[in-house]
C-alpha cells in the first residue's frame, strides 16, 4: 500500500504581502515549488504573448493595448488566473473553471476532485485533499483548516453564494516535494502534521466557524470552553430548525395527498419544501459545530450561475 505524500506532512504558507497567487499555487502542489519572481517571469512571458497577438491582430496598430502595461501582475504583486494556469502546467496539472460543462458533475459531488482554487477580488486561496482528508489552505489563516466531507460541499456552495469564482485542478499531483527543507525555507512557508495544524487552528478558536466568517478574514482569538459552548448551542439551534422544517413538509404533504385537483403542482411544491427543509446545515468538523450556511438543494437552484471570471485581482492591504 503507497505510504502518504510528504510523509503525512501538510504544507502551509501563511499570508505574506500581496502574494496570495503563490500561497495559492505552492498548497496546491503541497510545497515551495514557485516564488513571486518565478510567477513574475511567467506573468512577463504571457504580456509579450499578448502584444504580440494584439500587434498582428490589428495591424500593427495596438498602441492603446501597449500602453495599459500588464494584465497578467499587478503593481501589488497580484497574478491573474492564466500566470496561476501556467505554474500549474509545468507540472501537467489542468486548471478549469468550476461553471464549465466538464465540470458539471463536481459541482454535485465536489470530492470527485482533488483541489480548488478560489478567488474573489483580491484573493486567492485553495482547497486541497491531503492524504484523503480535505483541508483549506487560506494563507489567511494560520494553519490549514481541516474540512469534512460533508462541509466540503456546503462550503464551496457558501462561497458560491457570495461571488467567489472557483475553479478546479486536475491531473497527478507531485506526491513527494522535491525540495530539501533545508532549502525550502521562504520565510512563509511550513511544514505540519495534521495534529499540529488542528492545534494551531483550535488554539484561535474562532469566535464564528469558517462557514459564517468571510473567507477572507482570519479567525479571533475565544477560549475553548466559550467555543465548545457556542457550538454545542448552535448544534441544538440547528437540529431543532432541521426538524422543524421536515415536520412542515410531512404535514404539507399529509394534507395534499391523494387531491387530483393539485397532483400537478406537487413536483414543484415538494421540490420548495425540500429546499427550505434544507436551509440549516449541521457540519461538524472535528470538535467544531459550523453554524448555517444554506442547504446544498437550495444553494444549487439559486447559485446556476455565479461569476467565475478570469480577471485578476489585487491583495488588499489588511492581508
Amino acid at each position: 500500500m503507497e505510504g502518504p505524500s510528504n510523509g503525512g506532512l501538510l504544507y502551509h504558507e501563511v499570508q505574506e504581502a500581496k502574494l496570495c497567487a503563490v500561497h495559492c499555487v505552492n498548497t496546491i502542489l503541497q510545497g515551495p515549488f514557485f516564488s513571486e519572481v518565478d510567477l513574475a517571469a511567467l506573468a512577463s512571458d504571457l504580456d509579450q504573448k499578448e502584444r504580440m497577438m494584439m500587434t498582428e491582430v490589428s495591424g500593427g496598430f495596438s498602441g492603446d493595448f501597449l500602453s495599459e502595461g500588464s494584465y497578467n501582475v499587478s503593481m501589488g504583486g497580484d497574478f491573474s488566473i492564466q500566470v496561476l494556469q501556467k505554474a500549474l502546467e509545468v507540472w501537467d496539472l489542468q486548471v478549469i473553471p468550476l461553471d464549465s460543462p466538464i465540470a458539471e458533475a463536481s459541482k454535485y459531488d465536489p470530492e470527485l476532485e482533488n483541489a480548488f482554487i478560489c478567488h474573489l477580488q483580491d484573493h486567492w486561496f485553495c482547497i486541497r485533499i491531503v492524504n484523503g482528508e480535505w483541508y483549506n489552505f487560506n494563507s489567511l489563516y494560520p494553519a490549514p483548516e481541516h474540512l469534512s466531507k460533508f462541509y466540503l460541499s456546503a462550503y464551496l456552495d457558501s462561497l458560491k453564494g457570495s461571488g467567489w469564482s472557483i475553479f478546479l485542478v486536475r491531473g497527478i499531483f507531485p506526491k513527494e516535494c522535491p525540495i530539501s527543507a533545508s532549502d525550502s525555507a521562504n520565510g512563509f512557508g511550513q511544514w505540519l502534521t495534521p495534529d499540529d495544524a488542528k492545534r494551531i487552528t483550535m488554539s484561535c478558536n474562532q469566535v464564528q466557524g469558517p462557514t459564517s466568517r468571510d473567507p477572507s478574514t482570519p479567525p479571533t482569538n475565544q477560549s475553548p470552553e466559550e467555543a465548545d459552548s457556542i457550538a454545542q448551542q448552535e448544534e441544538q439551534d440547528l437540529r431543532a430548525a432541521i426538524a422543524a422544517s421536515l415536520m412542515d413538509f410531512s404535514d404539507f404533504s399529509a394534507k395534499n395527498s391523494g387531491k387530483d385537483d393539485i397532483s400537478s403542482s406537487i413536483p414543484l411544491a415538494t421540490t420548495t419544501m425540500a429546499s427550505s427543509s434544507s436551509a440549516s446545515v449541521l457540519a461538524e468538523d472535528d470538535n467544531v459545530v459550523h453554524p448555517d450556511t444554506g442547504a446544498n438543494e437550495a444553494e444549487e437552484l439559486k447559485d446556476t450561475k455565479f461569476s467565475s471570471s478570469f480577471s485578476h485581482g489585487k491583495d488588499d492591504d489588511n492581508q
